[in-house]
């Protein structure tokens, strides 16, 4: 009874420092959002209600998050299949827009991107949309963790097909819409599930391998400006882009283009990424305080309350503001993952497994993103970044770890993730 009581306490103790760290982090993204579009000197930009609505929907996802935890997660599981099925079309129904055009689907210029659904029409003067695609990783990853629970086929190659055709099923749709960043996102989920559910190593460094092997074919099928995007990471050096401009087939290979345009690059693709680091670079020790500074008052760093929000927080409060969103984040993956070790369910393990590595692909690629050490892909950083659906979604994910974490279920199942091969157990 004392061990239960410690234990208990502990996961409380968890918890609760979990919802602090998350809290904290969403007070701090909207005051960020809310200085990108009201600096302190005047002068209001088009960004000036955006932190409103960030307040909406943090409101709305709090709500969510509560109703969450007045179900048991393990209810979750038996359904999560029909969940993942109604994302999967509506994320059709946006595809389906672009040959009859549908009044609730959001079209913004200037790409025409169908990424969105309208919850109010466009009279009613409120802009509320949602984006199934970011809903999607919250459905997928119960779908995948409710298959794999107690499978043992995925232990042999051709058992990988299964969890492979679940995946693919939402990045092709997801694709076409286009959303790269999102598709990025859900292989490394993926492969972490199905490792920490017991898949051999080297059935998953084949699969690599033959993804490596097709990547210069698929290169070739991406258009010029993802190619630019992508390639960002390469441009940013000027050795670089003066071979381009001197090799055409280089700068095709590249960009996809026969003659590179650097100027035309500056003013594009290398805008953000250059202005970003000056962003972060002149933020210093603890940055110019809080709705200040040049990046906070001149219109020069585009989405700087939303995908490059991390740059803006380097430029208010510099490294020292940097460390601290840091810090809370190693928070909320610290938690996640001792709420993963100290449950005995399966299907809540691997839950848990996948929000946590959800957060830390979002984390890294987007804070490598605005530092230019990876290429631009469009993913937000998680519980900061300006977008209503992605903040309701991370809060969600939050909810279902706190869930988990308030109960340990008794089972009387196999051992999770054990596999029977000949005699002996395997783990």
């Amino acid at each position: 009874m004392k061990f239960l009581k410690i234990f208990k306490g502990r996961l409380i103790l968890i918890r609760l420092i979990m919802l602090a760290a998350v809290f904290l982090l969403i007070g701090i993204g909207i005051i960020s959002i809310y200085a990108s579009g009201n600096p302190a000197g005047g002068g209001a930009t088009r960004f000036s209600g955006a932190w409103q609505k960030q307040l909406i929907y943090a409101v709305a996802g709090m709500i969510a998050l509560i109703v969450i935890n007045l179900i048991d997660y393990r209810r979750l599981g038996p359904v999560s299949y029909w969940i993942y099925a109604a994302i999967l079309i509506v994320l059709a129904v946006l595809l389906i827009d672009k040959i009859i055009s549908i009044p609730f689907v959001a079209k913004i210029p200037p790409s025409y991107a169908r990424r969105w659904i309208r919850l109010l029409p466009k009279a009613t003067g409120f802009d509320l949309k949602i984006q199934p695609s970011e809903f999607c990783k919250i459905a997928y990853i119960l779908a995948l963790a409710w298959y794999l629970r107690f499978r043992r086929n995925y232990r042999h190659f051709s058992g990988l097909i299964g969890p492979f055709a679940l995946t693919l099923l939402a990045m092709v749709l997801i694709l076409f819409e286009p959303d790269l960043g999102t598709v990025l996102l859900m292989m490394p989920i993926l492969f972490v599930m199905l490792y920490v559910a017991g898949a051999r190593v080297k059935h998953l460094l084949i699969i690599v391998l033959l993804a490596m092997v097709a990547g210069p074919l698929l290169w070739h099928r991406i258009e010029p400006y993802q190619r630019k995007r992508i390639s960002c990471v390469l441009l940013q050096n000027d050795a670089v882009r003066a071979k381009l401009i001197k090799n055409p087939t280089l700068s095709y290979i590249l960009t996809g283009e026969s003659q590179f345009d650097e100027r035309n690059w500056q003013r594009t693709s290398g805008w953000q990424l250059k202005h970003s680091k000056f962003a972060i670079a002149s933020g210093g020790l603890t940055g110019y305080g809080f709705a200040k500074g040049p990046y906070i008052k001149y219109p020069s760093l585009p989405e700087r309350h939303n995908d490059f929000i991390f740059a803006i927080i380097a430029h208010q409060w510099g490294f020292l503001g940097c460390l601290l969103v840091l810090l809370l984040y190693a928070v909320i993956v610290a938690c996640g993952i001792e709420i993963a070790y100290l449950n005995t369910d399966p299907f809540a393990r691997l839950v848990s497994v996948g929000i946590v590595t959800m957060f830390v692909v979002e984390i890294f690629v987007n804070i490598s993103m605005t530092v230019g050490l990876m290429p631009i892909t469009g993913l937000t950083l998680p519980l900061l970044s300006y977008g209503g659906s992605s903040l309701m979604v991370n809060i969600i994910a939050i909810g279902l770890l706190n869930n988990i974490g308030r109960q340990r279920p008794f089972t009387v199942a196999g051992r999770a993730f054990e596999t029977r091969i000949g005699p002996s157990l395997q783990y």
